[in-house]
């Protein structure tokens, strides 16, 4: 089946609902969206000379019609490699050329940015930008009918962030995006026509690939005017769309928790918010279901597993009469219905219930492999399971808590410390809005403990009065040893903290001599 379909089926029975919309205005109705899909597709094959297994890049800060280009590559059985609009020109170039894209649809200060990447990008033949006369005569050609696709051909190439060396391309194929589709229904939230998906995070990472489950129901994609996310729009935009949904980054959710409008705000709308990308701690958590009602379903996944390999669902947020309400509430929760998941040590070996290793998975919504590179492919792909590279816990019933990326890991005197279990203790401070907690070089211990802290507005931290809470709450060896307090954490386009640039400021400090 060709992801395609899904837009088939929508133009046929809602051809007439509003599809696509910026801000409060549509723009398109499901066949309109349908129709511009298929003209596109048809110049894809017919002007731009692309065939079934090409690539074409997507480098476009959000707008609605990355949703089109993504159908027309589908209709064409063409793969789609939608790319983060933050990066520099030499990471586009890098990603275009390993791919071998041979087109490249760009928006906005991208046009001008990439402007003759055809001439160092070798299999690179067009560069069109969407808000130019090209772009619209494209949308002139004769529509093309949806091509037959094999469930595992490519349909989205989504590289990695590349915080540890080049990006790789984690193949989607097909049949990844329909058993993603599906589990969205089962097992996160179920769609209706009446919704409305707004787009406030990257369309080109989590929020476009959680728009096709909603395109296969129907919905309404609502890309926001700013193009992004900010609080008192997106307050706006609640108010406006029954049915309101979005794809959030933790720090998102946060943002939206401190700021004054919210006490004042209409969220009867508000149907739900998916979140992951990174750590969402429980006294977040807490204030949010205060703040917000039962309106949050927690992922967890990754671009070589689109989107879900664990989940807590609305109803796991809000059992607060279970005696390990909390506990679950700082996990992952299970597996996804279609999804096996184990706890492995570094021979591969399954781990039982309570012991710390990787988290292994397998199942229809693993990646095909990585674009073009077997070495990753047989480290990753290990027997037949996806090795996520995190490190987690399972419980009795089967949830699963995270620890730590491997590579962030402290280990202090031979012993581990997860930095997310310090910087949970941490958060408990009313006084503080963020933390990130990373190892500092110690020529004994291999590592001492150092807290990133970002207080309240106007609030002041003393370091006496963090280290009390954690030794109330953690053993004496986790908590910090040293605290830099900082006016933000650094973060990449969807959100995540970045400990990569921590680590290169601490770097910084150690050439300057400070301890």
């Amino acid at each position: 089946m060709n992801v395609g379909a899904f837009l088939e089926r929508a133009a046929a029975f809602q051809g007439a609902r509003p599809a696509l919309a910026i801000g409060r205005e549509t723009i398109a109705t499901y066949a309109e969206m349908r129709d511009q899909a298929r003209r596109l597709s048809g110049s894809l094959v017919g002007k731009m000379g692309l065939a079934p297994g090409d690539r074409c890049g997507i480098a476009m800060t959000n707008t609605p019609e990355i949703m089109v280009i993504m159908f027309a590559c589908w209709y064409a059985n063409i793969a789609a490699v939608p790319m983060n609009a933050k990066l520099h020109p030499r990471e586009f170039a890098y990603i275009l050329d390993n791919c071998g894209a041979r087109a490249c649809f760009v928006n906005g200060g991208l046009s001008e940015a990439l402007g003759g990447l055809e001439s160092e990008v070798a299999s690179l033949e067009q560069l069109v930008d969407v808000n130019g006369a090209d772009y619209r005569a494209l949308l002139g050609s004769e529509p093309y009918d949806l091509a037959d696709a094999a469930p595992d051909d490519p349909a989205w190439l989504f590289y990695t962030s590349g915080t540890t060396g080049r990006p790789k391309g984690a193949t989607l194929t097909h049949r990844n995006l329909i058993s993603m589709t599906m589990n969205y229904f089962c097992d996160v939230d179920p769609v209706s026509e009446r919704d409305a998906w707004i787009h406030s995070a990257p369309m080109t990472h989590g929020s476009g690939l959680y728009g096709v489950p909603h395109v296969a129901r129907g919905a309404l994609q609502v890309v926001p005017e700013s193009g992004g996310f900010e609080p008192g729009e997106t307050l706006d935009l609640i108010a406006h769309y029954p049915g309101a949904s979005f794809f959030f980054a933790p720090t998102m959710i946060v943002r939206l928790l401190e700021d004054q409008r919210l006490e004042t705000a209409d969220t009867t709308n508000l149907k739900t918010i998916v979140y992951g990308g990174g750590p969402m701690y429980v006294e977040d958590t807490l204030r949010a279901l205060e703040r917000l009602g039962p309106k949050l379903v927690q992922i967890y996944g990754q671009g070589e597993a689109p989107m879900t390999i664990t989940g807590l669902s609305r109803e796991m947020h809000m059992d607060s009469q279970h005696p390990r309400y909390l506990e679950r509430l700082g996990s992952v929760g299970p597996a996804r219905t279609d999804v096996e998941v184990r706890i492995v040590d570094e021979n591969d070996i399954p781990l039982p219930v309570g012991e710390i290793g990787e988290i292994a998975l397998r199942g229809d919504v693993i990646m095909q492999g990585y674009w073009d590179n077997p070495e990753a492919n047989a480290r990753t792909l290990a027997g037949g399971w996806l090795h996520t590279g995190d490190l987690g816990v399972v419980d009795d019933d089967g949830f699963i808590t995270l620890k730590d990326r491997s590579k962030d890991m402290v280990i202090s005197g031979g012993t581990n410390i997860y930095p997310r279990e310090v910087e949970e203790v941490l958060l408990q401070h009313p006084n503080v809005l963020e933390v990130s907690v990373i190892g500092k070089p110690h020529p004994e211990w291999g590592e001492d403990v150092l807290a990133y802290v970002v207080p309240i507005a106007g609030a002041k931290l003393s370091e006496a009065e963090l280290d009390a809470l954690c030794l109330e709450h953690i053993a004496r060896f986790k908590r910090p040893k040293h605290y830099r307090f900082i006016d933000t954490l650094p973060k990449n386009n969807y959100g995540k903290v970045l400990k990569t640039e921590l680590r290169a400021r601490l770097d910084a400090e150690a050439d300057e001599g400070v301890s």
